[in-house]
């Protein structure tokens, strides 16, 4: 079951070790329900690699080192996500993934560009996005890299209390959870 479960609407490439899960919350029929309300979607690629998912085992954050995973941000989708911010649109990707790669395709100018290369962008509280408006994704593991990155977005506190609101109504966590929509304050 999960050869067919386990895999996104949108995924054309072989090479990464998971599916990039919160892209499982989607189908063709919201795809379309989102498009028809003027939602549009940008494809980028990134192999999911097998360190995504180890834990941080040192007490200074910044020593920690992640695996590099190949990733792609073409010429189409760097031109169409400036599009949106210019339009004052917001950029929210779905899944840590899509956020480490886009932000890693801002890295040099600030400004997304088109992008192809391995990446071991660590985002943790501290960092300071240059892309990412707001992230869809599932509910991490503590000690993750994840929930450093998604720490990272919304502040330490307001994920505490996020995660414990999910905690007490029993959210479901992990590959086959619920999905969050995480928007930081401005």
């Amino acid at each position: 079951q999960d050869k067919e479960d386990y895999q996104t609407v949108w995924a054309r490439r072989a090479g990464a070790v998971a599916a990039p899960t919160a892209s499982l919350h989607f189908d063709e029929p919201l795809l379309k329900a989102l498009s028809d309300r003027g939602v549009t979607f940008t494809h980028v690629t990134l192999h999911v690699g097998a360190g995504t998912f180890l834990p941080v085992k040192v007490d200074d954050v910044t020593t920690h080192r992640m695996h590099a995973e190949w990733g792609e941000v073409s010429a189409q989708a760097a031109a169409e996500i400036a599009a949106t911010q210019a339009a004052g649109g917001r950029i929210i990707p779905v899944g840590t993934t899509a956020l480490r790669l886009i932000e890693t395709a801002a890295r040099a100018t600030g400004q997304i560009t088109p992008w192809s290369g391995d990446t071991d962008i660590f985002i943790y509280p501290g960092f300071t996005f240059r892309v990412t408006d707001a992230l869809m994704t599932n509910f991490h593991l503590p000690k993750s890299t994840l929930m450093m990155l998604v720490s990272a977005l919304m502040g330490q506190d307001r994920i505490r209390r996020i995660y414990a609101h999910a905690i007490t109504e029993r959210y479901r966590f992990f590959s086959y959870g619920d999905a969050s929509l995480l928007i930081p304050p401005r």
